[in-house]
C-alpha cells in the first residue's frame, strides 16, 4: 500500500482548514477521530503532510475539493433559454448567467428551451463526464403539469416501462401532487437523459406536458433559487454530489 505522506508537503490539518473544514484545531480533532482518508487510507497522524495538487482526501466519506480554481454551480434556467454556452442562432443561452465569472464553464446535460429548472455548470471535467454518463444512473427529478386527470395505476405502468420510438424508458418514481378536473401536477424521477424524455414519455401515455421544471439532480436541489440565478455548490453538498458518481 502506497504511503500517502509527502515529505516537504503541506500539513494535512492546514489543507483541511484551507478547504473550509474548520479551524486547524478542529481539523486536528477530525483527523485524530479517524474521519479523514488520504488516497484511500484512513489517517490519524497529525504529522501527515500531503501534496494538495494530487492528494485525494475524503472526510466522513465525502470528497474534499482542494483546488479553488475548480467550481461547480447550480443554475435555475428560465423558460426560453437554450442549454448551450453559445447559440449560433442568437437565442438566449446559459452564458449570460455566468458572464461575470472568470472560469471557462460548461453545462452538464441539457434542458429543452421550454423547460425550466436546475442545470449544473462546472469546469470539473471528470465530474461532468460522470454526471452525464448513463452508467452512473444519476437520478433527476421533474415537476410536470400535464393535461387531464392522471388515473390510478399510471405510476406502476411507468415504472414497468413504456416503449418510445428510440427504445423503452422506465421511471424510478412517480407521484401525483395535485389534480383538477382537467389537469394534474406530477413528480417524475428517472435517470434517463434522452432528449425531451419526460415530455415524450407523458405524451405517450396520454398526458401531454404543459409546463415542466427540473427540481433535482442527484443530491442537488433547486430549492428557492430564483430563475436566472446561480449558486456555488461546495462543501458537504459538493462532496455528496461527487460521492454519487464515485469520486
Amino acid at each position: 500500500m502506497t504511503d500517502p505522506h509527502v515529505p516537504g508537503g503541506v500539513r494535512l490539518q492546514k489543507v483541511l482548514a484551507g478547504a473550509g473544514l474548520g479551524s486547524r484545531r478542529a481539523c486536528e480533532e477530525i483527523i485524530a477521530a479517524g474521519r479523514v482518508s488520504v488516497d484511500g487510507q484512513v489517517v490519524r497522524e497529525l504529522g501527515m503532510r500531503v501534496d494538495p495538487a494530487t492528494a485525494v482526501i475524503h472526510v466522513d466519506g465525502l470528497r474534499v475539493q482542494l483546488d479553488d480554481s475548480v467550481v461547480t454551480l447550480a443554475l435555475n434556467k428560465p423558460v426560453g433559454v437554450v442549454s448551450t454556452m453559445d447559440d449560433d442562432r442568437g437565442r438566449p443561452s446559459l452564458a449570460q448567467y455566468v458572464a461575470d465569472r472568470p472560469e471557462r464553464l460548461f453545462h452538464v446535460g441539457r434542458l429543452d428551451a421550454d423547460t425550466s429548472g436546475l442545470i449544473l455548470l462546472t469546469n470539473d471535467g471528470e465530474l461532468a463526464h460522470r454526471l452525464a454518463h448513463p452508467s452512473y444512473e444519476v437520478l433527476k427529478t421533474y415537476l410536470a403539469t400535464v393535461e387531464g386527470r392522471v388515473p390510478r395505476g399510471l405510476g406502476e405502468l411507468l415504472k414497468k416501462g413504456v416503449e418510445l420510438e428510440d427504445g423503452p424508458v422506465q421511471v424510478h418514481a412517480f407521484t401525483v401532487k395535485e389534480t383538477t378536473a382537467d389537469a394534474s401536477l406530477v413528480e417524475v424521477v428517472l435517470h434517463e437523459g434522452r432528449n425531451r424524455i419526460v415530455r415524450r414519455l407523458l405524451a405517450e401515455v396520454g398526458h401531454p406536458v404543459t409546463a415542466l421544471v427540473r427540481t433535482r439532480i442527484g443530491p442537488i436541489r433547486l430549492g428557492n433559487l430564483r430563475p436566472g440565478s446561480t449558486r456555488v455548490i461546495a462543501g458537504k453538498e459538493l462532496g455528496t454530489l461527487m460521492r454519487e458518481v464515485g469520486l
